[in-house]
């Protein structure tokens, strides 16, 4: 008795060899109703506290003091 699953060929009289198919496996766990509402929704609700990030003027402030720094730790320090 020739199985596409590796299983004993000793053990396919066993009853406790069933096994079944994905599709059977897999909607076992599935809720009832499958539309469930994000639990954290695109763009926020309308009043709600959002964090920024300090922008793109920051981020240039803070790249060119470092690219100063090293700049004048090379013409310092040759």
């Amino acid at each position: 008795m020739s199985s596409s699953h590796p299983i004993d060929p000793r053990s396919f009289d066993d009853s406790r060899n069933v096994y079944r198919s994905v599709e059977e496996f897999y909607a076992s766990d599935r809720p009832e109703y499958t539309d469930l509402p994000e639990d954290r929704p695109r763009g926020g609700e309308p009043g709600t506290f959002s964090l920024r990030h300090r922008g793109t003027w920051g981020t240039v402030a803070l790249v060119t003091c470092i690219i100063l720094l090293v700049l004048v730790g090379i013409a310092l320090f040759p």
